[in-house]
């Protein structure tokens, strides 16, 4: 959530994105305050989010040092790995298996699920689809996410049915409930376990970032790693 961090307003208070122009040792502070607080055995690997549907992998040290992490999720089979996204109103979902291998960090926006995403995701997991859990972090609700033709035709393009998460509210538009989409996506893919958090980061001022709301703002972080390979946070 955003708050206590060392961050000034807008992006008061814990922004941990890198990328909003917030002053850059506020954000360091930030990040060295979330890894004391959360005891994380490594560095998150932070990556470098621009709407698209790369999953880097970060299995092991080489891994960790490559300089291009331009990705809006990440996997990792291995422990201490911490795979890390931002968000501020697109929907952040975290992956395992149920034998507690593997983890994943997934940044979903309209764009990003467009482009499938998901199943990009999830092809990197060993297992059966029915063997995952997923946890679809706080974002945006439907009641406060208009969105045009362009938005509603490329996510209808996904999978079947995809029309139903969406409310026509006027001559194109529509109110889109991306935790809708999400989640019945994950089911048609036969994914296992579905959770999902009830919050909306656009009407909770207080605890979330929202970038619809504020325009300029901060960051909230959604981990996922293992501290040894038959353990999960």
């Amino acid at each position: 959530m955003r708050y206590g961090g060392a961050s000034a307003a807008p992006y008061d208070q814990l922004n941990l994105g890198m990328h909003v122009k917030d002053e850059y040792n506020s954000v360091l502070k930030n990040r060295e305050s979330l890894s004391r607080y959360l005891k994380l055995p490594a560095e998150p690997v932070w990556l470098n989010q621009v709407h698209g549907n790369n999953i880097i992998q970060i299995n092991s040290q080489v891994d960790l040092k490559l300089t291009d992490k331009t990705a809006d999720g990440s996997y990792s089979g291995g422990a201490n790995k911490v795979c890390v996204v931002v968000t501020a109103d697109c929907l952040p979902l975290l992956l395992c298996d149920d034998e507690g291998t593997q983890v994943a960090a997934i940044h979903i926006g309209w764009q990003s699920f467009s482009k499938d995403i998901i199943t990009a995701a999830i092809e990197n997991f060993t297992c059966a689809h029915d063997k995952l859990m997923t946890w679809l972090g706080p974002c945006i609700s439907a009641d406060h996410y208009e969105i045009d033709a362009t938005v509603y035709h490329a996510a209808r393009k996904i999978f079947v049915g995809a029309e139903e998460c969406f409310i026509e509210t006027s001559m194109g538009h529509w109110l889109m409930d991306l935790k809708q989409l999400v989640s019945k996506q994950l089911t048609t893919l036969q994914v296992g376990h579905i959770y999902t958090s009830p919050y909306c980061t656009y009407s909770e001022q207080a605890r979330f970032f929202s970038h619809r709301r504020d325009g300029t703002t901060g960051r909230m972080a959604s981990l996922i790693w293992m501290d040894s390979q038959s353990s999960i946070n």
